[in-house]
């Protein structure tokens, strides 16, 4: 059969664009030929909705569109991600679904059986399980559909997550020509493989082709990456689609040759580059900026975050500003002005040394007879932020934070400062992942100047402040935070493995200490297993000692 697979850029309570753009692909796919079209997971409302789904009229206002969208299907059947409500009496009032329109009517819906509850995923907040999937007789051909988590069982997935429902077993025991999966699978580094993995087990074990639908772009801190496939009865990949690009594309699943996206199979670096442009892209435009503003310090993470927001909205709609000090060093604030040349975007300067004066005078009977600390480097960081949102208010320019993820977890940020701003691009990403990252870019040309590569890291708050009079060198906080955030492992686990078990236990003393500041940092493009956001849920006063 030859199924068009409609990888599409939907937005969350767009519900009247996402209907277009889905009738738009339709059309385009029943042209190049497709005998049935796929869309991603709930498609005609966006994903993930979340408490949207709680307004009075959100899931009668989904359903009517798709109820009107299904009048434009014709001989080709569009299978389409929605809500519908549940009218059983009892368990949750709404079911994440795919409607199955053909001849102008919705003909059958689909319901998702498994519904995520860990990291990101909340869907039992939301929706009542299906007791299993749906098969569909068509054209001749029994046609078995799942929704995303459906199909994420065995042993190739994590297995504390314990369903007691198998719904590819469930495919195989009634018997299917193919497999649809309608998918909304956020991106994170090592998953493409993954889904590869799971996808070609479901067609070995229902002896039949998988097609695996998933959507595409940004919706706030999460990233679709698209990555649609198609794979064999046997498991063979018949067909992978762009990563991180919309794309229509008519798969015919009785292929002998395999038609992979030159975009399928990417390099770490060239993913992570390609996920955040695509976040930051998203974020901006679908809240309703088409400009940026960040600061320049002349460090490597301001730059790889300029460079992304190039990238992301063009040079022309990017506004780099140094904001140097009484102690900036003049190598910064080169690099800055280099950076902003090579980049083609607006380049500013506005000294903070008068705001900065004029603050301390106005604290200096205050703190008279009171050494000077932290408090006085931070009001450096905070006039800069005062600046940058004025600009970011006058030229409606979203205003980008450029702190990372070894700072942001040991709160080595200034909270009103550098932490002000409306997105948090490189939030995810370590400090030793930002080197990687400017290296990668600067493989062929040299964008980012070699000094912010070179130097060693400092916040300049202080003369001759180095990141490393406060902080271990990178690649072993990295190490500390990767077990302790992402893996959850104790103190005496990470000890074990060879860290030493004071710095181990200061440094996990300095990530719970300063939740409070994670709480109140801008949004983050997640691009790990565990970043800091709405997947990660820890108390900001509790009192475990791990």
């Amino acid at each position: 059969m030859k199924v068009g697979l409609a990888q599409i850029n939907t937005t969350v309570g767009d519900i009247e664009g996402n209907a277009k753009l889905i009738l738009d692909a339709y059309r385009q796919l029943c042209s190049d030929g497709a005998e049935l079209v796929v869309f991603p997971e709930l498609a005609i409302c966006g994903y993930p909705p979340r408490d949207l789904v709680f307004k009075t009229r959100f899931v009668n206002d989904v359903w009517g569109a798709v109820t009107r969208l299904a009048i434009e299907v014709g001989e080709v059947p569009a299978i389409v991600g929605t809500l519908v409500a549940n009218d059983g009496g009892h368990g949750r009032p709404v079911f994440n679904a795919a409607a199955w329109c053909h001849r102008g009517a919705i003909r059958a819906v689909a319901c998702k059986s498994l519904l995520p509850t860990y990291d990101v995923f909340d869907e039992d907040r939301y929706f009542e399980s299906a007791p299993g999937p749906l098969v569909v007789e068509h054209d001749g051909q029994r046609i078995g559909i799942s929704i995303c988590e459906d199909i994420w069982t065995g042993k190739v997935v994590d297995t504390s997550r314990h369903y007691t429902k198998d719904p590819v077993a469930a495919l195989a025991a009634k018997g299917v020509d193919l497999v649809l999966n309608l998918s909304a699978s956020p991106w994170q580094a090592g998953k493409t493989g993954m889904r590869q993995d799971i996808v070609a087990r479901v067609a070995r074990n229902c002896n039949a082709p998988c097609v695996y639908c998933n959507a595409v772009g940004g919706n706030d801190e999460l990233i679709f990456d698209g990555h649609s496939m198609v794979a064999a009865a046997d498991g063979s990949l018949i067909a992978g689609l762009d990563g991180f690009r919309s794309e229509l594309r008519v798969v015919d699943t009785a292929a002998k040759q395999p038609d992979i996206s030159p975009r399928f199979n990417l390099c770490d670096e060239e993913r992570i580059h390609d996920a955040l442009v695509l976040g930051l892209r998203d974020y901006a435009h679908k809240s309703g900026f088409r400009k940026a503003v960040l600061g320049l310090s002349g460090g490597i993470d301001s730059a790889l975050t300029a460079v992304l927001a190039a990238r992301a909205l063009g040079p022309e709609n990017v506004i780099g500003i140094s904001l140097p000090s009484a102690i900036s060093s003049q190598h910064s604030r080169d690099d800055a002005a280099t950076l902003a040349h090579n980049l083609g975007i607006r380049y500013e300067t506005l000294p903070i040394a008068d705001i900065v004066s004029a603050t301390e005078n106005t604290l200096s009977g205050m703190f008279a007879g009171l050494a000077r600390d932290v408090a006085e480097e931070n009001i450096q960081a905070r006039a800069r932020g005062l600046l940058l949102m004025s600009v970011s208010n006058k030229f409606g320019a979203l205003l980008l934070t450029t702190g990372n993820k070894s700072e942001m977890a040991v709160g080595y940020c200034t909270l009103y400062g550098d932490m002000a701003g409306g997105l948090a691009v490189i939030s995810d990403l370590p400090k030793t992942r930002v080197y990687e990252l400017c290296r990668w870019i600067n493989c062929e040309e040299e964008i980012i100047p070699q000094n912010s590569i070179n130097k060693p890291p400092s916040a300049e708050l202080r003369p001759d402040q180095k990141d490393e009079d406060s902080l271990p060198p990178y690649p072993v906080l990295d190490d500390i935070l990767r077990r302790y955030v992402e893996l959850g492992q104790s103190s005496i686990e990470i000890a074990a493995a060879g860290h030493d078990p004071e710095l181990v236990r200061e440094i996990v003393r300095k990530v719970d200490r300063n939740e409070y500041k994670r709480k109140q940092a801008a949004p983050g493009l997640k691009i790990s297993p565990l970043a800091f956001g709405v997947g990660r849920r820890i108390p900001i006063v509790q009192k475990y000692v791990p």
